[in-house]
């Protein structure tokens, strides 16, 4: 058998290409560009423009395939958990109403969970490629956010952090759903 100068290229070729077979298999859609990337994947959320102004902002996301803008997503969820409970402490020393101070204990104790339980098993099941248990714990989250708005009897001093919180919470559920969809990812 001779071989000859053309199946030699055809061979280096090949062994090229499989070289970038990893990477290839990695993402789940390969954008033309990143932006269109981010575009196509926040506008299967409820928040897209808090997606897109949260992963865009992020250098991360520009070679970011849906997990790891989840991961992203993630991170800011988690900052503004962190960021609202520290108020609420702050709020709870600043001796409020006896009826505000309950409110705000209700609040402290539901963000505590937030960041110590729903968070922790988020990035846990995304670690593991566990998606059904990172829309969980996030909505779970959504839950909690939601019954600490309810918790003042008239105008709530966490209403906008609240929010944020909430809606990055679902953000991640969002973005989980559609790792769980995805025939790439189950």
């Amino acid at each position: 058998m001779t071989i000859t100068k053309s199946s030699v290229l055809v061979l280096l070729s090949a062994l090229y290409t499989m070289s970038f077979l990893p990477q290839i298999q990695s993402r789940v859609f390969l954008p033309m560009d990143a932006n269109n990337f981010i575009e196509q994947t926040c506008k299967q959320t409820a928040y897209y423009d808090l997606c897109t102004s949260i992963l865009r902002s992020d250098p991360r996301s520009s070679d970011a395939d849906v997990k790891g803008l989840t991961f992203i997503e993630v991170g800011v969820w988690e900052a503004k958990a962190k960021e609202t409970l520290s108020h609420i402490e702050e709020l709870i020393k600043g001796s409020p109403k006896q009826d505000e101070k309950a409110a705000l204990s209700s609040c402290a104790n539901n963000y505590n969970a937030i960041i110590t339980t729903d968070i922790p098993k988020a990035i846990g099941g995304l670690d593991a490629n566990d998606f059904k248990t990172t829309e969980v714990s996030a909505e779970d989250a959504c839950r909690k956010a939601d019954s600490c708005a309810e918790s003042f009897s008239g105008s709530s001093p966490l209403s906008e952090m609240n929010k944020l919180v909430h809606d990055t919470a679902a953000l991640t559920a969002t973005m989980a759903l559609i790792m769980l969809n995805s025939p790439f990812l189950s």
